[in-house]
């Protein structure tokens, strides 16, 4: 493996390929090779929330080459076990081999069934889009043009991003809202769901410092059963909340159905959109005003971007979610805004948290809101292998960032010890 990669990356070639075979033979432009690299980037600071308390990203790099030296480049999400999606890309690769990158929806379709991983389609989702990405990333370079424009083109010139805040003293909340007010954010988002008045506390903090025209997103991540949720959402929009996110469980989706129905917040569904049926589901049942997901909920990004206009069909917008995420799923999902009608501003973004990134150039949500239109074929993204490969190696040294606090492990998940921050 190039660039120092262990033989914890994994490639991927077709039998046969070095047989002298004429080129011709194999057809057009053909996938030869395949490599999986994990890789693990830490945040600033932990990310805390009532479900999740991680130090970092851990994901896995896809890299694709063709038969005529074209390299594409994807990224899978890990979600609560990287090993078990790198599994699933290694046992992806045989339907992808030989195959065209343009054929990436019909290879989804024949993994989804003949492959059935439609048997466990959250992993299959989690993993499958980071081949997917490299291959649309081929096809933009083989045709000169940039990913949105191979989705029909944009529709807008620059999509806007959130302010994550950490959960802190009041010293600590107006220091961030006031970086965040300098760098020009006006979407700030913060965890809820641990411990109702100290959070109350922090978004009074929020909405004093940050003034009366930002824009308080929170999420609950389904922290509140129906009765609570309205208790709680009264008192917070006291301080105008934009919308909360998934304040009760998603099961049943009769929880969300009520607490929109009764309460004067716009409700945002997240977890309960994990596969392409469900956010179908969720959508057509109308059960929140906005819907966050992304392509790893759905399983590719053509089916990320049918299920937002099937949300603009309903009447709906759409907030693109993050699971932690390094620059190349970022810029994926970037292209794909792009081209939406129904896209809310304070898309979800973990870049201003990383301590690095493998790419040469850091996106522009690094620094700031607002992100234009990318320049160069393709994904427009260039990796740095170097990067790559000491993130790597750190993945090797430490393993996954998991999504838990290892110190939580057999404490009580509900009732009063619950409620303190870890």
């Amino acid at each position: 493996m190039r660039r120092g990669y262990s033989n914890q990356s994994w490639g991927f070639e077709p039998m046969g390929y070095h047989s002298g075979l004429p080129k011709s033979v194999l057809s057009s432009m053909k996938i030869a090779k395949l490599e999986f690299i994990p890789a693990s980037i830490p945040y600033t600071h932990r990310e805390a929330s009532s479900l999740v308390n991680r130090d970092g990203v851990t994901d896995v790099v896809v890299k694709a080459s063709t038969d005529d030296g074209l390299l594409g480049w994807g990224e899978s999400s890990s979600g609560a076990n990287v090993e078990s999606v790198l599994e699933a890309l290694k046992a992806m690769a045989p339907f992808v081999i030989g195959r065209s990158p343009w054929e990436s929806e019909a290879i989804r379709e024949e993994l989804w069934h003949r492959g059935i991983w439609s048997w466990r389609q959250p992993t299959a989702c989690f993993a499958y889009p980071g081949i997917d990405m490299a291959l649309w990333d081929i096809c933009g370079k083989a045709s000169g043009e940039p990913l949105y424009n191979l989705f029909g083109g944009r529709v807008r010139d620059h999509a806007n991003y959130f302010y994550y805040l950490a959960w802190g003293s009041e010293d600590d909340l107006r220091g961030q809202c006031h970086d965040g007010l300098a760098k020009g954010f006006h979407v700030f988002y913060m965890k809820v769901g641990v411990n109702f008045e100290a959070e109350l506390e922090m978004v009074r903090v929020i909405r004093e410092t940050a003034g009366p025209y930002a824009k308080i997103r929170l999420d609950a991540n389904g922290a509140w059963n129906v009765n609570e949720a309205l208790r709680n959402l009264a008192r917070f929009d006291e301080y105008h909340i934009d919308f909360i996110e998934q304040p009760v469980p998603q099961d049943p989706i009769t929880n969300m159905q009520e607490v929109r129905a009764r309460c004067p917040i716009a409700i945002s569904a997240n977890e309960g959109l994990w596969t392409q049926a469900e956010a179908y589901r969720q959508i057509t049942s109308r059960t929140a005003d906005v819907y966050c997901f992304s392509p790893y909920f759905t399983g590719s990004l053509a089916q990320f971007q049918r299920l937002c206009w099937l949300a603009h069909f309903e009447g709906f917008e759409i907030c693109r979610h993050t699971h932690g995420e390094f620059g190349i799923i970022a810029t994926a999902a970037h292209h794909i805004l792009l081209t939406l009608p129904n896209v809310v501003d304070g898309n979800q973004q973990t870049a201003h948290m990383m301590q690095d990134d493998i790419l040469t150039e850091p996106i522009p949500i690094a620094y700031g809101p607002n992100w234009g239109v990318p320049r160069g074929s393709g994904l427009g993204i260039e990796i740095n292998e170097d990067k790559l490969g000491k993130y790597h190696e750190l993945y090797r040294a430490r393993g996954q960032f998991v999504p838990y606090d290892p110190a939580q492990i057999g404490k009580p998940l509900y009732g009063p010890a619950r409620r303190t921050y870890v």
